[in-house]
């Protein structure tokens, strides 16, 4: 530990209990001693121990009998071929053949055991991937635009930007001690698919001019984050130059570092920390710690795809496509990752990238190899061309899985999404996301209608339930969603939703969206109909 941890001895500063777990022993240390607790068994894992396998990228998984749940690391969700067969392996042989991308670009597995973890880091480890610190108080998996190098609407290629980040932080003990998870997004891109708002720092698409020369950059944003308190992060007045991006990153992150509350774990994130003390502050320190910047330039977003890639795309090569498939609530199995990474040889370079929508891309495709791919039978379920409500739907893990979540996720909103491509016609996307909990790993906040799951009481007993949220976007006009009052049983969920969605493409007017029609009429009636819906409803 090569800082002084400014909190440890302070009688001012109030810590709690995890505080102290992390001063005495440092999260990072757990890695040496899983290998360990894989001869000595499950069972000799000490409790304090068990919350630092969040720093080894694992968690136990529901219901704690010796099973984990893995994140692994894809920054940028740049993916070689080779990366992915040694994913689908890993799944294969221990993940019972689950492969799951998450809303990070992520890889997370399941049904993992502590005997299979010292194997599971080394295959990782040679080909050239981690699990270490894609969980815990530590910067998270750095997200950024899966078409970092084919963008046609990117203003540079941040892969290697995103690479100097990821090399900068990872086991870096000056940052393994944070008071909470810890967010980087960084993006070229003019439609904000790294989602710069919900991000603890985020860097994106800027250019100014510079000694008479104009120079490709960044603005950033600091704060941002969802959970049962989410705040969209706010821009600092600061032009960086590409250089200057892991200069400006180790400046944020010491702020946390040092500045950042950890008295309630529920009140430790840099959004709380952001809120207290405002854009001007936080530049005002950051520029005390790393030296002057250059003031705002001109801000290059001009849109948010929401992290959408699906159908067939030219890229910024001549000659080349992508093509982005669809990856039903982000799971396939280990056999169809294994022979999407056969098709990414056959018809293009080996190069896949994962999406923090949890879908999939297939890269530099050369134009005249793309309908021969459309043919190949993969492309049946991960298909380039899904229906509307499928295509658009994002889930978390879910009480399948997760000690948090209340219910059940992804097989439930599958099932919508399904039920409504059967019932419902609309030439408009519909971005419906679900969460489990208010952890909001689903991101329902910047969804169209998010859901949020929940429990209630009846005459038969506790049964599923979920609130709707109706409105959320990021970028221009930025919002979270709105909550409507009244919890819908589970097994309601799919009429309820027709009826809702229903009212909205009898009214819309031409071509508008789900979230300029919310923004237009309000949530009012939309509560009406609900009202309605549920008085019918017997549980």
């Amino acid at each position: 530990m090569s800082y002084t941890p400014v909190w440890a001895n302070n009688p001012e500063i109030k810590l709690n209990k995890n505080e102290y777990a992390k001063l005495e022993k440092d999260g990072l240390d757990v890695i040496e001693d899983i290998y360990g607790y894989a001869k000595t068994g499950f069972e000799s894992i000490t409790a304090d121990d068990m919350d630092r396998f969040k720093w080894a990228g694992v968690y136990q998984q529901r219901p704690k009998d010796g099973h984990f749940m893995m994140r692994v690391r894809i920054p940028s969700g740049v993916l070689s071929s080779e990366q992915a067969r040694v994913l689908a392996g890993i799944s294969r042989d221990y993940g019972r053949d689950l492969v799951d991308i998450t809303t990070r670009q992520a890889v997370q597995f399941h049904w993992l055991t502590v005997d299979n973890l010292p194997d599971i880091f080394s295959r990782l480890s040679d080909a050239g991937m981690s699990s270490f610190e894609a969980c815990g108080d530590v910067p998270r998996t750095i997200i950024g635009n899966p078409l970092a190098g084919l963008d046609p609407n990117e203003l540079m290629d941040t892969r290697p930007l995103v690479k100097q980040l990821s090399d900068t932080f990872l086991m870096n003990r000056d940052f393994s001690n944070l008071p909470r998870k810890y967010k980087i997004s960084i993006s070229s891109s003019i439609y904000n698919p790294g989602h710069a708002e919900i991000n603890d720092l985020a860097f994106t698409p800027a250019v100014k001019v510079i000694d008479g020369q104009e120079v490709n950059g960044f603005h950033i944003w600091v704060g941002g984050g969802l959970s049962a308190k989410p705040y969209l992060a706010k821009q600092l007045d600061v032009f960086v130059k590409p250089e200057d991006v892991v200069r400006v990153a180790i400046g944020v992150t010491t702020i946390f570092r040092d500045y950042g509350y950890r008295e309630k774990r529920h009140h430790a994130r840099l959004k709380f920390l952001m809120a207290d003390w405002g854009p001007e502050k936080f530049k005002g320190k950051l520029i005390e710690l790393i030296g002057e910047l250059p003031e705002k330039g001109e801000d290059k977003l001009v849109g948010w795809n929401a992290g959408y890639f699906t159908g067939v795309h030219a890229q910024k090569q001549e000659g080349l496509t992508y093509v982005g498939l669809t990856v039903p609530v982000g799971r396939m199995s280990a056999q169809e990752l294994e022979e999407l990474a056969r098709l990414s040889d056959v018809y293009g370079d080996g190069s896949l990238r994962t999406c923090n929508s949890q879908n999939i891309v297939l890269a530099n495709i050369p134009n005249d190899k793309v309908e021969a791919l459309l043919n190949e039978q993969a492309l049946e379920r991960l298909t380039p061309f899904p229906n509307n409500f499928i295509s658009y739907a994002v889930s978390c893990t879910g009480i399948e899985f997760c000690n948090l979540a209340l219910v059940e996720t992804k097989e439930r909103l599958r099932d919508l999404a399904i039920f409504l491509d059967e019932n419902l016609l609309l030439d408009t996307p519909i971005r419906m996301h679900m969460n489990g909990c208010p952890n909001s790993c689903g991101q329902r906040q910047i969804a169209d209608i998010g859901f949020q799951g929940a429990l209630v009481k009846t005459d038969n007993g506790m049964i599923d339930a979920f609130d709707i949220f109706l409105g959320g976007k990021l970028w221009e006009n930025a919002k979270f969603n709105e909550k409507l009052k009244g919890r819908i049983p589970g097994d309601s969920l799919n009429r309820v939703i027709l009826q809702l969605l229903a009212f909205f493409k009898e009214e819309r007017q031409e071509n508008e969206s789900f979230y300029d029609f919310v923004n237009r009429v309000g949530v009012e009636p939309f509560q009406e109909r609900l009202d309605t819906l549920l008085s019918q409803l017997t549980v």
